[in-house]
């Protein structure tokens, strides 16, 4: 079993910037692939940005050049920086953790491939 929390949501105006974080525990995070996801209101949850085991990463079209993912398995935690941000990116941030096989030689965008989730943050981004 994984527990994932998220924290660091909040309200923030159009161009700035918020790091959300999610902090692991209860199974080994070093080997997980991590993912970061959001939902608007009205809309389904969506893919935002990955993180493999070793290090790579992969964003959706909307976020590229403006959020980064980092992980730091000293502290069992992965971040999502996000910078430059608009109305568009409110959304509940969630966390969530893979142990899937083919997570490591591909980077994994489906809901369907990540066996844990935290509990969700509000990033909420005014005009």
């Amino acid at each position: 079993q994984v527990q994932l929390v998220e924290s660091g949501g909040g309200l923030v105006q159009a161009g700035d910037s918020l790091r959300v974080s999610c902090a692991a525990s209860g199974r080994t995070f070093s080997g997980a692939t991590m993912g970061w996801f959001r939902q608007a209101p009205g809309k389904e949850r969506e893919f935002v940005a990955t993180i493999r085991s070793g290090g790579t990463t992969y964003y959706t079209d909307s976020v590229k050049g403006r959020f980064t993912i980092s992980r730091d398995n000293a502290k069992n935690t992965v971040y999502l920086q996000m910078f430059s941000l608009k109305p568009e990116d409110t959304a509940v941030y969630y966390c969530a953790a893979s142990f899937t096989y083919y997570c490591s030689p591909y980077y994994c965008t489906s809901r369907d491939l990540y066996d844990y989730w935290g509990q969700g943050t509000q990033v909420t981004v005014s005009s």
